[in-house]
This record gives C-alpha cells, sequence and structure tokens, in this order.
C-alpha cells in the first residue's frame, strides 16, 4: 500500500511539472536582450524611422486639468511604447500568444 501511495504521489508531481513546463511565461521572453526595442529619450519621428508605421496609435491619456502630462501609446507587433511630450519614456513588451502569461494588454 504504502509503494502504491508513493507511485501515485510520483505520478501527480509528473503531471503537475508537466503542466508548468507548458506555459511560456512573458517574464521569460522580456529578460531576453532588449536590443532591438526603443530607448528613452527618441523622439516619434525617430521611433518611426527606425521601427516603421506603428500597427495602432492608441488614444492619448491624461493631461487633464494639467496635473498629468499627456501620455501617447503606439503599439507594434512586438512591443508598446509610451511617450511625453513626444518622447519615449517606457517600451513593454506585448504577448507573443493569448497563451502566455504575462500583465493584461493596453485599455484601448
Amino acid at each position: 500500500m504504502k509503494h502504491c501511495l508513493s507511485l501515485l504521489s510520483l505520478i501527480a508531481l509528473a503531471g503537475l511539472s508537466a503542466t508548468v513546463s507548458a506555459e511560456t511565461l512573458l517574464i521569460d521572453r522580456v529578460h531576453e536582450p532588449a536590443s532591438n526595442l526603443p530607448v528613452r529619450g527618441l523622439t516619434g519621428a525617430q521611433v518611426q524611422a527606425k521601427y516603421g508605421v506603428p500597427q495602432q496609435r492608441l488614444d492619448p491619456r491624461g493631461g487633464q486639468k494639467r496635473q498629468w502630462p499627456t501620455i501617447n501609446r503606439w503599439v507594434y507587433p512586438e512591443f508598446t511604447v509610451y511617450f511625453e511630450k513626444n518622447k519615449v519614456i517606457d517600451v513593454v513588451a506585448n504577448k507573443a500568444s493569448p497563451d502566455e502569461i504575462g500583465p493584461k494588454p493596453p485599455i484601448r
């Protein structure tokens, strides 16, 4: 009986490890070299010259009552670029597939 219980535990653990290893994590992909991403301080024209026209330009956010700066977002296939006053302030990796585990896509 004890041997059977140990065998069942081992089978259950093997099943769990197979499930975990099948997941693709966005954070694993983000730790790859980021040399092909826009860097902070580039202008919108510089980003467009290097990476082409974005797939989508999302509606600006912020800028209400001058308390917050207006943030513009450009979506490319692999990343989203955030601009303040036409300068890159951040770049965020997009999910490679719907199965990839990571942050939610930007609000549109």
